[in-house]
């Protein structure tokens, strides 16, 4: 929790440059991790002259965390952030809506990276980089991934949603104008939020 302190806010899920923070922390904590175990390997070989000993019994155990945190650290060497002049333009459109950055939806087949997201009411839209698997929305990709985000907003009670994700950045700003013309509903707004948070990576 104390090396999670060194981060800014960036690390919340669904924060501008959540994926490069979390990247980062990831990173570090695995091999704070790995030199904990190494060092712990080394002094007892240091002080009893053999490999056999309790402090190696303490390394090999202490590998299994660090070998936990390497998963999560390659997991999110995957995946970048939504890029800085794409999200300052973003930002102007966005003003007063309720958004997400750098969400990552994980399905039995695919990863969906959505580079943003803003929510209103019902109507959830998004916008995803070229490069991600969603930059393919018009091959069958599409259907796979509204359905997958449409079985979980079912599933945790949210009817009649509308998904919807761009790869136009000019018709994106376009709609998020529009989105800020229709009801908030912030109970069904923040929900809606709550929902796809804790299914993102």
């Amino acid at each position: 929790m104390q090396l999670r302190r060194l981060f800014t806010t960036d690390s919340v899920k669904g924060t501008k440059n959540y994926l490069k923070t979390q990247k980062n922390y990831e990173i570090i904590r695995t091999v704070i991790y790995f030199a904990i175990s190494i060092s712990l390997f080394v002094a007892g070989y240091i002080q009893t002259g053999r490999r056999a000993n309790l402090l190696s019994i303490v390394a090999v155990l202490g590998c299994l965390p660090a070998s936990k945190s390497a998963v999560g650290a390659i997991m999110f060497l995957r995946f970048r952030s939504c890029a800085e002049d794409i999200a300052a333009e973003i930002e102007e459109h966005a003003q007063g809506l309720a958004c997400l950055y750098d969400m990552v939806f994980t399905s039995y087949k695919k990863n969906y990276v959505v580079s943003h997201l803003a929510v209103c009411g019902n109507t959830v839209c998004g916008f995803a980089e070229g490069g991600s698997t969603l930059a393919e929305l018009e091959e069958a990709h599409s259907n796979e991934f509204y359905k997958h985000i449409g079985d979980i907003l079912k599933a945790d009670g949210h009817k009649n949603v509308t998904v919807k994700i761009f790869t136009n950045l000019a018709k994106y700003t376009e709609r998020l104008e529009q989105m800020k013309e229709l009801e908030p509903k912030e109970k069904s707004t923040q929900s809606i939020i709550s929902t796809l948070k804790s299914v993102a990576l």
